[in-house]
């Protein structure tokens, strides 16, 4: 993200650096300020991540391989994925699950 809004700033070395000083600490300010604002912010960020990085890091990939090599792949190849996608969607729903007990314990 600060990336993004440091392309929009005009290149002057000494400017865009004091720029992008000044961008990453609102940046990082901003992500202080919600992170105290919402009291479960960090069992939030849990659930996130157990329910995306899961699927985005071991079932994604592998669906996307079957789904590209098709019949081209080994049988090996094929147990392989659909073990780690099982494993990754396993593991999504049980750390999604834990996520949000925590939080409806934390609200009651």
């Amino acid at each position: 993200m600060a990336l993004s809004l440091e392309e929009l700033i005009p290149r002057d070395n000494l400017k865009s650096h004091f720029y992008s000083i000044i961008i990453r600490t609102a940046l990082t300010l901003s992500t202080l300020f919600v992170a105290l604002a919402i009291p479960f912010f960090g069992l939030v960020m849990a659930l996130i991540g157990s329910l995306l990085t899961m699927l985005v890091s071991f079932v994604f990939p592998c669906i996307c391989f079957l789904s590209i090599i098709r019949g081209k792949a080994t049988p090996t190849q094929v147990v392989m994925c659909i073990l780690i996608v099982l494993v990754g969607v396993t593991s999504s729903a049980l750390g999604t699950f834990s996520a949000v007990s925590k939080i409806i314990n934390n609200l009651l």
